[in-house]
């Protein structure tokens, strides 16, 4: 099967990310494809750390799957949170939801409760590893399986890069993997509360992600485009 196969290249990759890279560190949104990776990372590379960031705004959906990783893996992850008072000037000056207001504004929101914690989280890592796929959105069709994050100065990997979201279901499916409850109730990708909401049939995999903005806008800032491709960008890590 298909995801057999891509399941075990990934396997692969991992294993090698975690040999010839360390510190390497997963940044886990707990999206679906970030559940298939705490799998195979806790299953071919478990010297890999595995961290999420807690914005402060996250469904209570998202707290609850933090706690089945615990419990299903044995292994608690790291949480990074946002400089509180960084949070507090934000919403002073602009309000609690400013975010819908101007894509400057949501930016700004999600540079303080994302890309900050994440450039802590990364601080004397050699690599990070992500659940971006092809096919997630417009913006993401180029991501390659690994390349240089001038951003952070590190290696960037998306082992997968290549995965459909049948592959991903099917490898949860077959080893029952934990997941959100809100993937069952029309919600394919998970951000903030007020900044995600359902989609409807037909619609793009990252509609309910500020869905007020334009597809072109529809990125926290973490995985920012202007990278420097390797000469594995589209091949094995």
């Amino acid at each position: 099967m298909a995801w057999e196969r891509k399941a075990q290249e990934a396997g692969r990759r991992l294993a090698a990310i975690e040999r010839d890279h360390a510190p390497a560190v997963f940044a886990s949104s707990l999206g679906l494809e970030d559940m298939v990776l705490t799998d195979l990372i806790i299953r071919h590379a478990p010297g890999v750390g595995v961290f999420t960031l807690d914005t402060g705004r996250l469904p209570e959906e998202t707290y609850r799957l933090i706690d089945q990783v615990a419990e299903r893996y044995g292994v608690r992850m790291m949480v990074y949170f946002p400089d509180m008072r960084a949070v507090e000037e934000f919403t002073r000056r602009y309000g609690m939801n400013a975010f819908y207001e101007s894509v400057p504004l949501r930016r700004e929101c999600c540079r303080i409760r994302k890309v900050e914690p994440l450039r802590r989280a990364l601080a004397a890592k050699k690599a990070w590893i992500t659940g971006l796929r092809r096919e997630q959105a417009t913006t993401r069709q180029d991501v390659g399986f690994s390349e240089f994050d001038a951003d952070h100065g590190l290696t960037k990997f998306n082992p997968l890069a290549d995965w459909t979201l049948a592959d991903v279901w099917d490898y949860i499916r077959a080893l029952d993997v934990p997941y959100n409850v809100l993937h069952d109730q029309d919600y394919p990708s998970i951000g903030c509360a007020p900044c995600t909401r359902a989609v409807a049939p037909g619609e793009d995999l990252r509609a309910g992600r500020w869905w007020w903005e334009s597809g072109e806008t529809k990125e926290c800032g973490c995985h920012a485009r202007e990278k420097e491709p390797l000469a594995t960008r589209h091949g094995a890590a």
